[in-house]
């Protein structure tokens, strides 16, 4: 007779209904998350937690020691849960290296600590949900093997748990020790990657062409954790440049295997179809014409169905493909509108894809993603929330867009209106909620009323907290200065050509 588990302490906690399938449950998997029994271990400052002794600890011959920092160690996992937690810590490196690969034995205990953070921490946040065919895990047994590729992989856990001691009101210098550390390491990590990644580059070798896009690829993701304007543009144009002359190298590849679950073929099908989701929502605040064309053969080629665990952010692709046909439309009459045979054309081709994103059945999508699990009527409704969310910005990119091909302007307050509240539907789930920081940003354009950017700027800030990327902080810096803009010149709103200009082209994604 089949055992049924008491329902978990992570599900209790999230006040969900934990359907008991074992540890870990299968709620916790699909959600990214860790599967306790029981509270987890925590440890505090001090011998107490309350009273005179508050905030007392001492070293091995008794001496006192007065701290005004938490240290919170690694959090103890049950011995039921499938994986080690990784707790980041303020000062401590004692991490449970999960990983078993036998070249983590040649590595020292600091790339062993970002190493595990990254299986841990980093895996999860750049995909929807987390599962045991994650593409950004699978890099891990190709970065150990390929110093480039490694040293992107530590820059990247190291900046994130530097972010982790940041404020998203201000931001500050690292006061702690272990702040500190974290930085230098993320900066040195940093440092060794680009020249490594030069190297390799002028050396020109095809045979390291997977793990070099790979590197680049992480590069983009290192951007968005320290500020989203650093340059992501340059590696985004190098990974499409490296893509597009080493296909035909891939293609001779095709099912070579050098990692666990993922061949060659699918780590380059993965990036590619990044790197084209990337491409579109990133060049829509950007200055028109700014980024080259890529040719993307998407995976509508190869399955019938999106896979969502295989998705950085989960936007349906069709989605994709109208946000970036709008995108080449606005690029076209940038400067200036074409002659009136032209423009007609335009204007007839804008509205016709309108017509398409309006009747765009975003529970029907939800309903067909392919995932690893089943999956439940709530989950599939969360799915149809974050795609409202993408159709309505698209619609208001759209609508801004063809705007300016006829001379007009629009009122929007109904779709704008609908927007903040399918932000505001995702806000309890949180492997979701880390995907709207476009939807967020489009709203933040278009909205008019002070209550409508209380709530946007709260917003920005539950996605700080949930993701600890730079960039968001640099978002809500540029819609206040886009506000206080638009309250000085009272004029149309002209966004579709000028933010790019005042937001420096950050990656807003």
């Amino acid at each position: 007779m089949e055992t049924v588990c008491d329902p978990c302490w992570t599900c209790r906690n999230r006040r969900i209904q934990c359907d008991q399938s074992g540890p870990p449950c299968a709620k916790c998997e699909r959600a990214g998350m860790e599967c306790f029994d029981k509270r987890p271990l925590r440890w505090v400052k001090g011998v107490a937690i309350r009273g005179k002794m508050q905030g007392h600890s001492y070293e091995g011959d008794g001496t006192p020691v007065h701290t005004s920092r938490i240290k919170r160690s690694a959090i103890l996992t049950p011995k039921k849960s499938s994986r080690a937690l990784v707790q980041a810590s303020a000062g401590s490196r004692t991490l449970p290296v999960t990983l078993q690969d036998p070249s983590m034995a040649n590595l020292d205990q600091t790339s062993k600590y970002y190493i595990d953070y990254y299986n841990e921490r980093i895996c999860k946040l750049f995909i929807v949900y987390d599962s045991a065919r994650n593409p950004f895990r699978s890099l891990i047994s190709f970065g150990l093997k390929d110093p480039v590729l490694q040293k992107g992989i530590l820059a990247l856990a190291a900046r994130h748990h530097a972010n982790t001691g940041q404020s998203f009101h201000q931001l500050q210098a690292p006061t702690s020790a272990g702040r500190f550390n974290a930085n230098r390491d993320a900066l040195l990590f940093k440092h060794q990657a680009m020249e490594a990644l030069s190297r390799v580059l002028s050396d020109g070798r095809l045979e390291k062409s997977d793990t070099t896009v790979a590197s680049i690829f992480l590069l983009i993701f290192l951007d968005l954790l320290e500020s989203g304007s650093e340059g992501w543009n340059f590696h985004l144009e190098g990974a499409k440049s490296l893509i597009t002359s080493h296909r035909p190298l891939l293609e001779a590849q095709a099912g070579i295997n050098n990692g666990p679950g993922q061949t060659v073929q699918q780590i380059w099908e993965f990036i590619s179809s990044q790197i084209h989701l990337i491409e579109t929502l990133g060049a829509t605040f950007l200055r028109p014409k700014l980024l080259s064309e890529f040719i993307f053969h998407g995976q509508a080629e190869r399955q019938p169905h999106e896979e969502i665990e295989q998705s950085f952010l989960g936007c349906p692709e069709f989605l994709l493909t109208a946000i970036q046909f709008l995108s080449n439309e606005r690029d076209a009459i940038a400067g200036q509108l074409p002659d009136s045979a032209a423009l007609q054309t335009h204007i007839t081709n804008t509205t016709a894809m309108m017509e398409l994103l309006h009747d765009f059945d975003s529970y029907a999508w939800a309903s067909s993603v392919q995932r690893e699990g089943r999956s439940s009527p709530d989950e599939i409704n969360n799915l149809c929330t974050l795609s409202q969310a993408f159709k309505t910005g698209a619609l208001l990119y759209g609508r801004r867009i063809l705007d300016a091909l006829t001379n007009s302007t629009t009122m929007q307050d109904d779709l704008v209106s609908e927007l903040l509240g399918l932000i505001d539907s995702l806000k309890d789930d949180e492997a979701l909620f880390k995907c709207v920081l476009w939807a967020i940003f489009v709203a933040g354009l278009e909205c008019r009323s002070r209550a409508q950017k209380d709530f946007l700027v709260e917003s920005l800030e539950k996605f700080w907290t949930a993701t600890r990327c730079l960039n968001v902080i640099n978002a809500a810096k540029i819609l206040k200065d886009y506000w206080d803009q638009e309250e000085r010149l009272e004029t149309s709103s002209r966004w579709i050509f000028d933010i790019g200009r005042l937001g420096r082209d950050c990656l807003l994604i």
